[in-house]
């Protein structure tokens, strides 16, 4: 009973938290670290332990999904040269520079664990960087490239971390034994999740009832993960390939009630992940230090410093040399143009908006308590509890020094945004009004006659506007909702005074909320 006393309280704790960081524009990982750090030195908190091998499934697998779903896969091909240089090649720069400060502070450490650590640390966090964003104007480009990294750099960082860990338990490992199966995985994915995606729209067809798509999303998610690391796929690319093709296809099948409230379970569903994720590696970090000797804490604190301090120069270090010289081959400047608008260099500036956006988070957390606890013999992973306490060092330190600060540091470099969405959502809403219209051109009943009035009084808005942008509702929503709000004070009186019961006024609360929803803008909402 205790525990479970225990995680209604860490969850009430994590909420409050989320609170605080939205009130300080801030990414409430950031603040989920520090309540992990404080964990460390509670005393009596329970003991919860987790399969390593269930680590990755866990906390990957519907993170990845939940990206996938919401990312643009013509924005990835446009934004293909910059992504692909922060996904890979700044992984692979980050891996070997923090291998190399391992290996020279720790000289006995083997390689593979040195670049295992490097793996673990090496990739950002989108979840913390998009929620200072979220606060902010920034290009959108930036936002697209930042996210398209954060969904790939992971493929790139656990290819590593698996050859690594192979490598330090098995004492052998030759990469062009691995090679073969390396390639065949890769385009095995990529095949093997839009298949899927195939197989599951075709289910998604026969089953309607929100509770039912909701269970189907997170099993696909999970045993799409399984399944591919049972055939030595790579999980991430089949789950990402699989997302970004329901997405695509998915919205023509599924009805509005099940979209909305997925959206919402899968929002809280990530955040109480986060959570787990920050409360497991702080339960683990006590234990660590209550090892420790005096001389290993030296050692340790030293070692975590150093590498927090090489993830953030070495990014700093890859992006903005690459910022500085127009069409770069791994730089984020872009020379494939938006459909409204001309390509712009996104200078120095911009640069340095990518190269402070670096902070690692649920990634990094869950690869290093995916590390394995014992050998073949019963050994533990070579230096584990260095590799999982430096971790934690770095999720705190990016976290806090980079999260904490990326809002004000955007605000000073005035970056400013054409609003290249805005201008799309406006345009395709126009459309979207005159094709309303043209629906309704045979229908000559009083209703089809209001509803015409309503779309032509916002297609006149549009054709007014000076880029024929529709305006973001139609103009009888604001009347609308005062009327909606008027009959909802109504329904809440006839309740009080007994006249309905609370079945009767559930139901028309339902109707009620689905109306007053159709009537407000996206911002309102």
């Amino acid at each position: 009973m205790f525990v479970f006393h225990w995680i209604v309280g860490v969850l009430v704790g994590a909420v409050l938290l989320a609170a605080l960081a939205r009130r300080l524009r801030a990414p409430y990982p950031a603040f989920l670290a520090l309540g992990g750090v404080g964990l460390a030195f509670v005393p009596g908190v329970p003991s919860l332990t987790l399969d390593p091998e269930l680590a990755l499934a866990l906390f990957l697998a519907p993170v990845l999904m939940d990206a996938g779903y919401s990312t643009s896969l013509r924005d990835l091909v446009r934004n293909a040269r910059p992504i692909a240089g922060l996904a890979v090649g700044a992984v692979a720069a980050t891996t070997a520079a923090v291998a190399a400060v391992a290996l020279w502070l720790v000289p006995d450490m083997p390689l593979a664990a040195a670049i295992v650590l490097g793996a673990i640390v090496a990739p950002p966090d989108a979840v913390a960087a998009l929620s200072v964003l979220n606060h902010v104007s920034l290009p959108h480009r930036l936002a697209t490239i930042l996210r398209g990294e954060s969904l790939l750099n992971d493929a790139a960082s656990l290819l590593i971390y698996r050859l690594g860990v192979a490598a330090a338990m098995t004492g052998h490992f030759a990469f062009a034994e691995v090679a073969p199966a390396f390639l065949i995985g890769v385009v095995g994915s990529l095949v093997a999740g839009p298949l899927a995606a195939l197989v599951y729209l075709r289910i998604l067809r026969r089953v309607d009832e929100p509770a039912s798509v909701i269970v189907l999303q997170f099993a696909a998610a999970f045993g799409l993960w399984i399944a591919a690391e049972a055939m030595e796929l790579s999980g991430v690319l089949t789950v990402v390939s699989f997302a970004i093709t329901v997405a695509r296809y998915a919205p023509g099948q599924t009805s509005p009630r099940p979209r909305v409230i997925s959206n919402a379970v899968w929002e809280t569903a990530i955040f109480v992940l986060n959570v787990l994720a920050f409360v497991l590696i702080g339960e683990q970090i006590g234990p660590i230090l209550a090892r420790m000797t005096p001389e290993q804490e030296f050692a340790y604190a030293s070692v975590g410093g150093a590498v927090v301090v090489t993830v953030i120069l070495v990014r700093i270090a890859w992006v903005l040399p690459a910022s500085a010289i127009r069409r770069v081959g791994f730089g984020i400047a872009s020379d494939q143009p938006d459909d409204l608008g001309p390509a712009r260099d996104l200078g120095l500036g911009a640069g340095f908006a990518v190269s402070w956006s670096g902070m690692r988070g649920l990634v990094t957390i869950a690869t290093a308590l995916a590390l394995p606890e014992g050998g073949p013999e019963g050994g533990a992973f070579p230096y584990r509890d260095l590799i999982v306490l430096t971790a934690f060092c770095v999720v705190i330190g990016t976290l806090v020094l980079q999260g904490l600060s990326l809002r004000l540091i955007l605000g000073w470099l005035g970056l400013e945004d054409s609003d290249p969405v805005g201008r799309e959502v406006g345009r395709a809403r126009a459309e979207a009004y005159g094709a309303a219209v043209e629906a309704l051109k045979n229908d000559r009943s009083e209703a089809a006659d209001a509803l015409r009035r309503e779309f032509h009084a916002a297609l006149a808005q549009a054709e007014a506007h000076e880029e024929g942008l529709a305006p973001e509702g139609l103009p009888t929503d604001e009347p609308r909702r005062r009327a909606i709000h008027a009959a909802r004070d109504r329904l809440l009186t006839l309740r009080r005074n007994g006249r309905i019961g609370d079945d009767a006024y559930l139901v028309l609360e339902e109707e009620l909320d689905w109306a007053e929803l159709n009537a407000t803008p996206r911002g309102e909402a």
